[in-house]
């Protein structure tokens, strides 16, 4: 089994890279193999609509979003971490999590997902809050942890030193090997993924 990690921090090696190390290393103990892909410094777009990923296959503006996707084809579980700008997560993990959900989504789908993120001091809660609504929509069971998934600090030392930040890391990489392996069991006794309805697409014009 494979988990991917996404760093959507311009920096490679800062606090939500920490934290999601953390989380990683938990997994590689469970016999999990991790990846941890950073999406780089260069501002990243959000998604405009164009509909040329479904004549493509993958989004037309290139960049992360389609470097990620052979890791994301064949990870079991994703884990999308970025750090609190402005009282939110960062514009740039927001644009890649948007742009990968709209032109990758098929793969995405219903693999469990977690979100983490970083901070100096606030804006955590509301920054998960945003990176949950990708999850959600592409039917992501939701891995969780014994408190918000957030680190606090102004480095990566700082981060480290955030004991119940690590901890909660920590635990988070537990629930999630537990989930995959609890998935992979179902698959071994014959459980399938249930049908989805996606007859109706109404609007709130009349």
């Amino acid at each position: 089994m494979k988990v991917l990690l996404i760093n959507g921090s311009p920096h490679e090696k800062g606090c939500t890279y920490t934290a999601l190390a953390e989380v990683a290393a938990e997994l590689e103990r469970a016999g999990i193999e991790t990846t941890i892909f950073h999406i780089g410094r260069a501002p990243v777009g959000g998604c405009v609509g164009c509909g040329g990923c479904a004549r493509a296959g993958q989004c037309v503006f290139g960049g992360p979003v389609v470097d990620v996707l052979p890791l994301v084809k064949e990870a079991d579980g994703i884990v999308f971490g970025a750090p609190v700008h402005y009282a939110t997560a960062a514009g740039s993990m927001l644009g890649f999590m948007h742009r990968l959900s709209y032109s990758a989504g098929r793969y995405l789908r219903r693999k469990p997902a977690a979100v983490v993120t970083s901070a100096r001091r606030a804006g955590t809660t509301t920054a998960l809050d945003a990176m949950m609504k990708v999850p959600g929509i592409l039917e992501m069971p939701l891995v969780n942890s014994t408190y918000w998934p957030m680190v606090h600090g102004s480095n990566a030392e700082e981060a480290r030193r955030d004991e119940e930040g690590m901890q909660v890391m920590r635990n988070l990489g537990r629930n999630m090997a537990w989930l995959l392996k609890c998935i992979e069991a179902g698959k071994a006794a014959g459980i399938e993924q249930p049908p989805a309805e996606t007859e109706h697409r109404t609007n709130f014009i009349r």
